[in-house]
């Protein structure tokens, strides 16, 4: 049940949702201007980073700003830390389905960690029009216009269908505060049968793997990643010097076929 006030927000983003999709305005593929050097870090921020170029062979702010690269240093330092912690071991090649994707500016992080043969990112929300004039889907053209094995699907992951050997979600949408905030309507919220799709199109033996806002979000997907026949491998708060502000730790887990 929804309150009087979620429906009316949920009516304005439906609206502005409308739009965006039936106008598809792009002005082509955006380029960030590189960084080139990270500054103002911190002593064992610059330590991680050093590391983490150096293992991965990677240097995101050659191609991205600052922001950016920072950002997709957090999230390599997420995989890195999290499956060494874990003791699993991490999938190679193969394809790699990313879920809720946004202009998938981690697209390079993903790559630099898993090293996929295939990698596709699924965003609702492809079309989103930025005060800039320019859409989701040209800042996602900018991303990854150097990974070549690389491509940005606009559509409801909820009724997707292509088989990935490892699928990743960072902060899926499972409650009307989370989807109300990030601007979209209600009609969009429906874990129950996301969890259900995630698990029709991982391939056998291959992983799922996903980041939630703190334990209590975790635990509602736990519920919902069973209830779609998902079994849980391992679960903990992910760790690190480079993530940014959060009011909830990064709640990691790993997931397989029943």
């Amino acid at each position: 049940m929804y309150s009087l006030l979620q429906r009316l927000r949920s009516l304005r983003h439906a609206f502005w949702y409308g739009v965006s999709e039936r106008i598809r305005w792009t002005r082509g593929a955006y380029q960030e201007t590189p960084a080139l050097a990270l500054c103002e870090l911190k002593l064992e921020q610059a330590e991680r980073i050093a590391a983490l170029r150096e293992r991965y062979q990677v240097q995101f702010e050659a191609r991205m700003s600052a922001a950016s690269s920072i950002n997709n240093y957090e999230y390599l330092e997420l995989l890195d830390g999290g499956w060494e912690e874990s003791g699993l071991v991490r999938p190679a090649g193969g394809v790699l389905c990313d879920i809720g994707c946004a202009s998938f500016w981690y697209a390079s992080a993903l790559q630099a960690f898993f090293r996929p043969v295939r990698i596709v990112g699924v965003e609702v929300e492809g079309h989103r029009l930025f005060r800039d004039g320019r859409s989701r889907i040209d800042y996602a053209a900018g991303y990854l216009a150097h990974l070549p094995n690389a491509r940005f699907v606009v559509a409801d992951y909820a009724w997707y269908e292509e088989p990935a050997d490892l699928i990743t979600s960072w902060f899926p949408f499972l409650t009307p505060v989370a989807i109300l905030a990030w601007r979209l309507p209600l009609s969009l919220l429906a874990p129950e049968r996301l969890f259900r799709q995630i698990k029709h199109n991982l391939r056998p033996h291959g992983t799922f793997f996903m980041a939630n806002h703190g334990p209590d979000e975790a635990d509602l997907a736990e519920r919902w990643c069973s209830a779609a026949g998902l079994r849980l491998i391992h679960r903990q708060v992910g760790r690190g010097v480079l993530g940014r502000e959060r009011m909830q730790p990064p709640v990691l887990s790993w997931w397989a076929h029943l």
